[in-house]
């Protein structure tokens, strides 16, 4: 059978680690974060939730580099639960990356349309009361089929575009954020929270799952590393994917609440870019952050289609699902098949516009921290050392507290119906494309 292409390094997991993290919420959303919770209250979201990440980072780095599989958490728990457990699991995680993409094309088309206005016209139709422009459509559905196509032809096209994009966009970050020193006051954080502290801090964390999502997708791509790559390694790059993901987020919310008075750009669209075009009085900055999100975009693009191609991939592969979806292009040694499922439904989910951001972000948080907590499970049923038992024990605690925050009545920012038919939705699909008949050997059948 053909297998993946071997071809990945460290700085490629790095990249796909962060990059997948790391899009363009820093820009689209920053009015949602700082309305949750305020400049310190976002600030504080975003560290409390990388720390409590970390303990679920090492499980997987354990994790990964016992099952380097592409499975990623349809492997870890299918050694220890029934198939059920694992294809659920699997079609979860499998939601928290393939949502991210048309989250990202939609973006673009908005982006586009802030830099030149002209392209905010031809409107299609309107859904939420949103409207659909025909330019922002057609970016959007070109920069899918662009990235379909780049990772159709093979992984190391792919792991290159990664990682110049990241490291592009690191340097523009500090390029714009230092712009903004001289030009800001500390007196523009105040109020530090927008409410009670406490409470600012927790609608902040409830969405951190689903912008720190990406440190695991370093696992689906495992089966891809070079021959000379260490599996010590994977630990290291989703440990410094999580904490520069961190560093990264709230390095944004202080700089963007320090060039300009929070409250003044929280119904303003782009706030961050507004904080510094009004500090600094030009438009040069406003492209150097326009730049950034781009490329910020187009890597978490990326990154997120190269996880859930893969994870489509194993399901295939593992006969949880249609098989033929675990095929493997004999030239290009890439799950072709998959990646062109992704990139199609990536494009039908785009017509639905701007009005999907809110929600997307929401789903995503949940799905992100089911897969985590069955792989913490998963774990903890594998009987590691006594270490490695508290750190999966804590991030099963992490994980399940992050779940009740999403869908208690009684925890602020909970679930509305409309997240609740969006999730009603992907279980009933998952139910429907679930293959039922046994394997007829292993549950890996490579």
């Amino acid at each position: 059978m053909i297998s993946l292409a071997r071809k990945l390094r460290l700085a490629d997991f790095f990249s796909l680690g962060f990059g997948t993290m790391v899009g363009v919420g820093w820009l689209v959303v920053m009015d949602d974060w700082l309305l949750r919770g305020g400049p310190m209250g976002a600030m504080l979201g975003f560290v409390s939730g990388g720390a409590v990440l970390l303990p679920i980072g090492i499980i997987y780095g354990h994790l990964i580099r016992e099952m380097p599989d592409a499975a990623g958490e349809i492997a870890y728990t299918a050694a220890v639960f029934p198939r059920f457990v694992s294809y659920a699991t699997g079609w979860m995680m499998l939601l928290a990356y393939y949502i991210v993409c048309p989250w990202e094309a939609v973006a673009i088309g908005r982006i586009a349309g802030y830099l030149f206005p002209a392209l905010n016209s031809a409107e299609l139709y309107r859904v939420a009361g949103k409207p659909v422009y025909l330019p922002h459509l057609v970016i959007g559905l070109t920069l899918t089929a662009f990235l379909t196509s780049l990772n159709y032809r093979g992984i190391r096209l792919s792991a290159s575009f990664q990682n110049w994009t990241t490291l592009a966009v690191i340097v523009l970050t500090l390029g714009f954020a230092g712009a903004g020193v001289t030009h800001g006051s500390v007196d523009n954080f105040q109020p530090l929270f927008n409410g009670h502290a406490l409470v600012s801090v927790f609608l902040v964390l409830q969405i951190v799952p689903y912008f720190m999502t990406g440190f695991e997708s370093i696992g689906k791509a495992s089966e891809e590393a070079s021959q000379e790559f260490q599996p010590r390694q994977f630990m290291v790059a989703i440990l410094l994917a999580i904490v520069v993901g961190t560093i990264f987020y709230t390095t944004v919310i202080a700089a963007v609440s320090y060039v300009a008075p929070w409250q003044s750009i929280v119904h303003e669209r782009f706030a961050t870019a507004v904080a510094f075009e009004r500090a600094l009085g030009s438009r040069w900055i406003v492209r150097l952050i326009m730049a950034a999100a781009l490329l910020s975009l187009l890597k978490v693009f990326n990154g997120n289609l190269v996880a859930a191609s893969r994870m489509l991939f194993a399901l295939g592969r593992r006969e949880l699902a249609d098989t033929r979806l675990g095929y493997v292009h004999p030239l290009n040694r890439t799950p072709s098949i998959a990646i062109v499922c992704i990139g199609t439904a990536t494009a039908a989910v785009t017509l639905g516009g701007q009005s999907l951001l809110v929600p997307i972000t929401e789903v995503g948080s949940l799905a992100a921290a089911l897969g985590w907590m069955a792989s913490c499970a998963a774990y903890l049923g594998m009987r590691p050392s006594p270490l490695a038992m508290a750190a999966a024990a804590t991030g099963l605690i992490v994980t399940a507290l992050m779940i009740l925050m999403k869908v208690l009545p009684q925890a602020p920012g909970h679930f509305s119906v409309y997240e609740w038919i969006a999730l009603a939705i992907w279980v009933v699909l998952g139910a429907l494309l679930r293959r039922k008949r046994e394997p007829a050997v292993g549950p890996d059948p490579r």
